[in-house]
């Protein structure tokens, strides 16, 4: 019989948030799989757990991740932790829970602390429907595209940042989005946590001229709602119409009633020769 893989969360910034479960867990199971081990074993040994660890993190996930497969398989049991919140959130702890369910591996949650949902709690912002966005792509060509993707997404928006990135991020989400209303949450259950509530264009330019340090949380306002106009094309075409009276040619009076009605120039046009043809005698 195969033994299970436990997800367990770990505190974010404050020990204390380290639920006995988790420390039960981490002191029963055979071997803990550690995105970082030193940074575990600061963790294990604050808790008084000498339970053995192997790593894995981005870099030998494939190797090791069969390696950890073959114990599991074995009847062995294993936590899997990452440095700080829940593993498999941004975190290649997803591909070994994936790996466990493809191989009828049992997964079992020990939940804990989780950055995004954290800072959303505490932003103030929108939390009835929101979207998790992750690290943005250091590639610039990615990250615009995976920006200009969410252009019109109208649910709150969240991104994980690096302090030493974030002004790039900053200009970037506003040439994507314009203006927005933006939290910033940082170091969250530490000793400097903070939420700063500010607008997208007002970050960048505080962001610019007073860095912030440590973890970062960015909630992004959604796309407004879009306007429902009353206005009909056979509104368009008659605006159309007026301007011709005026003196406008045909092009230039569809051109006209597009911008004042928000239809497109070609359907009014379009619409508007139909009707010319249909009115000639």
């Amino acid at each position: 019989m195969s033994g299970t893989l436990y997800v367990v969360g770990t505190p974010i910034g404050n020990l204390g948030d380290l639920s006995p479960r988790a420390v039960q867990t981490l002191s029963d199971c055979d071997f803990i799989a550690a995105e970082d081990t030193r940074v575990t074993l600061k963790l294990l040994n604050h808790f008084g757990v000498r339970t053995p660890m192997v790593s894995y993190h981005e870099h030998n996930r494939r190797e090791r991740g069969a390696e950890i497969l073959a114990r599991l398989l074995a009847g062995e049991s294993c936590a899997l932790v990452t440095d700080a919140g829940m593993p498999a959130i941004s975190d290649p702890g997803e591909d070994l829970v994936r790996l466990c369910h493809e191989h009828g591996v049992a997964v079992a949650a020990v939940p804990g602390p989780c950055a995004f949902a954290t800072a959303l709690a505490v932003s103030g912002m929108n939390a009835g429907r929101f979207t998790f966005e992750g690290f943005l792509s250091v590639n610039k060509q990615s990250r615009r595209a995976h920006l200009q993707s969410l252009a019109q997404e109208r649910r709150t928006m969240l991104f994980y940042e690096a302090p030493h990135k974030l002004p790039a991020t900053l200009r970037d989400l506003y040439a994507a989005f314009g203006e927005r209303n933006i939290a910033i949450v940082r170091e969250i259950t530490k000793v400097y946590e903070e939420v700063i509530r500010t607008t997208l264009s007002e970050a960048v330019g505080r962001i610019e001229t007073n860095p912030i340090k440590g973890e970062i949380v960015l909630i992004v306002e959604g796309a407004p709602e879009p306007v429902v106009s009353d206005v009909t094309l056979e509104d368009a075409v008659e605006a159309a119409l007026a301007k011709m009276k005026e003196g406008a040619s045909p092009s230039d009076a569809a051109k006209a009633a597009a911008k004042e009605t928000g239809f497109k120039k070609g359907d009014i046009y379009k619409a508007l020769t139909e009707r010319r043809e249909t009115d000639a005698p």
